[in-house]
């Protein structure tokens, strides 16, 4: 099926004939995922494995691939446990199907908290552990020998008495007969031919992504299909009060104007005309619900509103009588800004309405909350609403939306035209970067005491918008008007401090805000390792063993932080030459990442990042080169963005549009980086986000090693 074929269906992605196919049915979490789930499992369950008569292993991938590497560790899992060759493993992705995929520790078919690899490690080995019985099982029957006496290594099936062998491929269909296994024995780690293991060409999207044959929703075309642009408020909260669409219209390859929720959508045949077409449009926006204050006011306005307690998130001991009982009192404020995920495809669609049933395909990050956003714009059920999850080019969060918004977009402008008409919905670099759904802006005020040459008080007042409060997810987050995600990182601390508080404000705005790569850990990582750095050194120690001291209760912790120092051969910050060495420990999603950064000012006064080390705890394992490549990307994104990046509003627009304005790190900046796996034997947590909290304030607190002030404002070179 080529990416010109828009005839598909769920059970397309699954046709093996004369194959064995291993489906399992799983509890999915509360809400709509559980509603949809009721009821008895389907006839023609989906599968995770698929083995062709050619030998061949597909496993079907519940999480979206973009970039962070799903395809190849679920892959691992279930091949692990089949002990299947490697080189007949392919993957694809799973069809949208709660009742099939949900990701078992949110309870929805939905990519994000890095849990991919937490939430399928012991599911995927199952898979592959009832396959593994299923073929084995069939082999004995057909040999007439006792299944005890079969081995199975790298995809050939054998019986050493007898001298015979064969691939996976020879018994599939009779596999596919026999009844699923109930129980299955799961290897132990020291039996591990795949799992944990540095293998190159372990990848299995990399050829097709290196020769152009990996297909994205950017790629997707149709005949007579229609590209869609839309034009939307310059103002965040605005709304259409009027427009004329007869210039637009005049554009040649323009063949409709049509309104839906979120403006004003522009069909044409082809890009170009669509970009004329929709810069031709006049429209008259009503800004009277609008965003109108600049970036200026409302950091303004939010550091004087941290001047009075919030709501607590945490708190122990009584931190007004240890701020009050003697020794320095220090405090500190940090600004972070709004910032874009700036990915490299921008958010696009394809879809077909066919009267009864919605056919789309695009890179959905949460199929359930896009299947249900697509089936309230048609009054369909769910179940007539298919999405085949395409490859995606970057996401860090932007596609993991909270109110399936473009899956909305894209179902109104599809309904708005006749029915059978294939449409894509394009956003624009520029749709991008102006069309909020922001990390928020966030501001930390601190105030610390250091006596007797230890941290004696900790009282943290933030203030930022919440984007779990009033959404699908409020329940999941939120409990007492708290919602943890704003303060994650800085409510529980890695370090013992008796008497501690962590309050927060919840700001309003119309700007739409969401997760961020690392979420609350991109403004709570800084903010928390920056004060702790300036409080151990006004307690006269060291940064390293400072940390290391208060870190009992936090062993995985420690570990990280002395396997990256050990990594560094750390001495101290000051290393000489005009360096200086900050460090920095965050644990985000289960995983513990330490981080230190070498940096040394250029000439233009601008920090430059030399080497980072970092050291990782995040369990078993899977799949140490995807590991170290999301610690390499995540160092580079999170330098990027601390460095350079920010969207700063005027009278509620936002004031950049592009990579020439929303600075990325170019590759002549990207450090060195060296990383080390700590050795663990727990389950695995996540990966894909864990690099980014601690590289800022790694460099940050070398940058006061150096003399200079640690940034207070993010970025911290500001145009």
């Amino acid at each position: 099926m080529g990416a010109h074929d828009t005839r598909f269906s769920r059970r397309d992605a699954l046709k093996a004939a004369g194959a064995l196919v291993i489906g399992m049915c799983l509890p999915v979490g509360t809400g709509k995922a559980r509603a949809q789930a009721k009821g008895p499992p389907p006839v023609d369950p989906n599968a995770f494995i698929r083995i062709g008569t050619d030998d061949s292993v597909t496993v079907i991938v519940k999480h979206i691939e973009f970039g962070q590497g799903p395809y190849t560790g679920l892959a691992t899992l279930a091949a692990e446990e089949l002990d299947a060759d490697w080189a007949q493993v392919r993957a694809e992705s799973a069809p949208a199907n709660a009742a099939l995929y949900a990701n078992t520790m949110l309870g929805a078919q939905l990519t994000g908290g890095s849990s991919a690899i937490a939430n399928s490690f012991d599911q995927m080995r199952r898979a592959g552990a009832m396959a593994r019985a299923m073929l084995v099982q069939a082999a004995a029957a057909k040999w007439k020998v006792p299944a005890a006496d079969i081995t199975v290594a790298k995809g050939i099936i054998s019986h050493a008495p007898s001298g015979r062998s064969s691939g996976f491929g020879a018994f599939a269909a009779a596999a596919a007969k026999l009844p699923t296994p109930k129980q299955v024995t799961l290897k132990q780690p020291s039996a591990f031919t795949l799992i944990g293991k540095d293998r190159s060409g372990m990848r299995v999207d990399s050829a097709d992504k290196s020769t152009g044959r990996a297909k994205f929703t950017i790629d997707m075309t149709a005949p007579d299909m229609l590209t869609v642009l839309v034009a939307r408020s310059p103002r965040f909260g605005g709304a259409v009060r009027s427009f004329d669409a007869a210039e637009a219209l005049k554009v040649k390859g323009v063949v409709a104007v049509r309104q839906v929720s979120s403006g004003v959508a522009v069909y044409a045949r082809g890009m170009w005309p669509a970009i004329k077409g929709r810069k031709a449009l006049k429209v008259e926006w009503d800004d009277s619900r609008a965003e109108m204050r600049g970036t200026e006011e409302m950091i303004s306005a939010y550091l004087e509103q941290t001047r009075k307690p919030g709501l607590v998130h945490r708190e122990s001991g009584d931190v007004a009588k240890a701020l009050a009982a003697g020794g320095e009192v220090i405090e500190a404020e940090y600004v972070f800004p709004y910032l874009a995920h700036a990915p490299m495809e921008p958010l696009d669609g394809f879809m077909i309405w066919d009267g009864t049933t919605a056919r789309a395909r695009f890179g959905s990050q949460g199929q359930t909350i896009d299947q249900g956003a697509i089936a309230k714009v048609f009054g369909i059920p769910m179940d007539k609403v298919e999405i085949e999850t395409l490859l995606a080019g970057g996401s860090f969060g932007r596609r993991a939306q909270t109110t399936g918004h473009l899956a909305t977009e894209l179902a109104e402008v599809a309904k708005a035209m006749p029915v059978g008409t294939p449409v894509k919905l394009v956003w624009t670099r520029e749709d991008d970067i102006h069309g909020g759904y922001y990390r928020p802006l966030f501001v930390h005020r601190f105030r610390g005491a250091v006596k007797d040459g230890r941290i004696a008080a900790w009282s943290n007042t933030m203030m930022g918008q919440s984007f779990m409060i009033g959404s699908p997810f409020e329940a999941f987050a939120v409990k007492n008007g708290v919602d943890s995600i704003m303060s994650e990182g800085a409510s529980e601390l890695l370090y013992e401090i008796a008497d501690f508080r962590c309050d927060a404000h919840v700001a309003k705005s119309p700007v739409p805000t969401l997760w961020w790569r690392s979420v609350g850990h991109t403004h709570t990582g800084y903010a928390v390792e920056c004060f702790v750095d300036q409080l151990l050194v006004a307690a006269g120690q060291d940064p390293v063993a400072g940390r290391l001291a208060m870190m009992g209760k936090n062993p995985r912790a420690a570990g990280a932080l002395k396997a990256v120092a050990e990594l560094a051969q750390w001495k101290g910050p000051q290393v000489g030459n005009g360096r200086a060495r900050g460090v920095a420990v965050v644990e985000s999603f289960n995983s513990f990442v330490a981080q230190i950064a070498e940096v040394s000012i250029g000439d233009d006064g601008a920090p430059r990042v030399h080497k980072v080390w970092a050291g990782v705890d995040c369990g078993v394992a899977v799949n140490p080169d995807i590991i170290r490549a999301q610690l390499e990307g995540g160092i580079g994104y999170a330098l990027g963005h601390a460095l350079y990046a920010e969207v700063p509003l005027a009278e509620g627009r936002p004031t950049v549009s592009n990579f020439n304005d929303y600075r990325s790190l170019r590759i002549n900046e990207m450090p060195e980086v060296e990383v080390v796996v700590v050795q663990s034997a727990e389950a695995p947590t996540g990966i894909g986000e864990p690099g980014v909290p601690p590289l800022a304030p790694a460099v940050a607190n070398a940058l006061a090693a150096l003399g200079r002030q640690r940034p207070a404002r993010l970025p911290m070179v500001r145009a």
